[in-house]
């Protein structure tokens, strides 16, 4: 798909399910702005409702859940980690839901390219002694959250990157 209608279309589910999130953006080849685009990818951080009787638990709201369900299921659920729905234009949705700690961290993988996050993110992080894991960074077994997409450059102590240079081999 030209990336002038899967922008298009990108901009319209993130509109539809941006009342029942905190936070919402397109990440992958929409957003590296790739002149063709295979698939649509969202990253959210879905509003949260209490979900147990002492209020220590919660869960995705049940309207993301609901708007997210319109759409037919390939794989994954809307309270889970990631689901990929097939949208009416066809293409696929690929929704990567997300909380406030994991959030730059995601951004910055899910928007790519696969071989720049493997190449530059994945060897720098490992080169200082990190391990990745549910989207999570640890060293010495602590956790490291990434807030930011700016805050995972920083602590690997790269310069800040477009996401349209996101590329590998680097030019």
């Amino acid at each position: 798909m030209q990336i002038a209608m899967a922008t298009a279309i990108a901009e319209r589910v993130k509109g539809e399910l941006a009342p029942y999130t905190e936070r919402i953006e397109i990440a992958g080849s929409v957003r590296r702005r790739k002149p063709e685009v295979k698939d649509i990818e969202l990253v959210a951080i879905p509003r949260q409702v209490v979900s147990d009787l002492f209020g220590d638990e919660t869960e995705a709201c049940p309207d993301f859940c609901a708007a997210v369900n319109w759409w037919p299921a390939i794989k994954g659920t809307p309270n889970g980690r990631y689901t990929q729905r097939v949208l009416p234009d066809g293409i696929n949705l690929d929704l990567f839901i997300v909380d406030a700690d994991t959030w730059g961290y995601t951004m910055a993988i899910r928007t790519g390219s696969a071989d720049y996050s493997a190449h530059v993110l994945g060897t720098r992080w490992a080169s200082l002694g990190y391990t990745s894991r549910e989207s999570v960074l640890y060293r010495y077994g602590r956790p490291t959250y990434i807030r930011e997409e700016t805050d995972l450059f920083a602590l690997l102590g790269l310069p800040w990157t477009e996401p349209w240079d996101r590329e590998w081999p680097i030019r």
